[in-house]
């Protein structure tokens, strides 16, 4: 009986691992003779294109609203910016990327009688909604550095915005590196929807290569352990960062 049950396992699993096979080669048909790595290049240039250059338009105007949000409300002008600040981070963080890009795209662009490629409105949504997010970090970080720096650098006679800008902001960037590199992260991942405005990224390429061969099983797969290879290196990235920081506090 127990032969018996172990000869059918083995037949199972030779029919899998041959199936498998034979979706394995049609893989490497389209990749290669069809010129589908090609589109593969090119869908991992965008992915990493718009999730670099998102965060760092995130970064830029994040910052800038961070700065606002904990500046002192003394005039009716910062409370009109810090309102505006407060609205903004609400509604990006309130919709989904998905809605964001679809709106910009096929709504208020045409309103406004703008045409631009597909890949540079997604570059500008996801550096507008990473803003959002890099605005609360940075916040977080420039709330969790000791007051008494601000008063140091007040009292040797430099304005707010000097010493926000070189001692408040540089101590606060050392303590949020980890959760930016998690907003850059999460970026990579969030590039698989920018197909819904025509652009080419890593889905669009594997897409390509399941519809040529009528089997999206490996394509699939594909897909996944590159995106898992990106947020690796990533996250080795952040790490390497980390450590050279920690390493001129110790020299400091």
């Amino acid at each position: 009986m127990i032969l018996r049950r172990r000869a059918e396992y083995l037949r199972v699993w030779e029919r899998v691992m041959g199936n498998f096979d034979k979706k394995l080669e049609r893989f490497w048909e389209v990749f290669i003779e069809h010129g589908g790595y090609v589109k593969v290049l090119t869908g991992l240039q965008n992915t990493v294109y718009i999730a670099v250059a998102g965060l760092a338009i995130g970064i830029l105007i994040g910052t800038l609203i961070a700065i606002i949000r904990v500046s002192p409300k003394n005039n009716g002008l910062l409370k009109t910016l810090n309102s505006l600040c407060v609205f903004y981070v609400g509604l990006f963080r309130g919709t989904p990327i998905v809605v964001q890009l679809l709106v910009a795209y096929y709504v208020m662009l045409p309103m406004i009688g703008v045409n631009i490629p597909a890949l540079q409105v997604c570059v500008l949504v996801f550096g507008l909604n990473s803003a959002a997010y890099v605005s609360e970090i940075m916040r977080s970080g420039i709330l969790s550095v000791d007051p008494g720096q601000m008063e140091a650098g007040r009292a040797l006679g430099l304005n707010y915005r000097v010493t926000m800008l070189k001692i408040v902001i540089p101590q606060a960037v050392k303590n949020i590196v980890p959760t930016l590199g998690n907003e850059f992260i999460s970026l990579i991942k969030e590039t698989s929807v920018v197909s819904f405005v025509g652009a080419a990224d890593l889905y669009v390429a594997f897409n390509y290569i399941g519809s040529n061969n009528y089997e999206f099983m490996v394509p699939y797969l594909v897909m996944a352990l590159i995106y898992i290879a990106l947020v690796a290196v990533a996250a080795l990235i952040i790490r390497q960062l980390e450590r050279s920081l920690r390493k001129s506090d110790r020299r400091h």
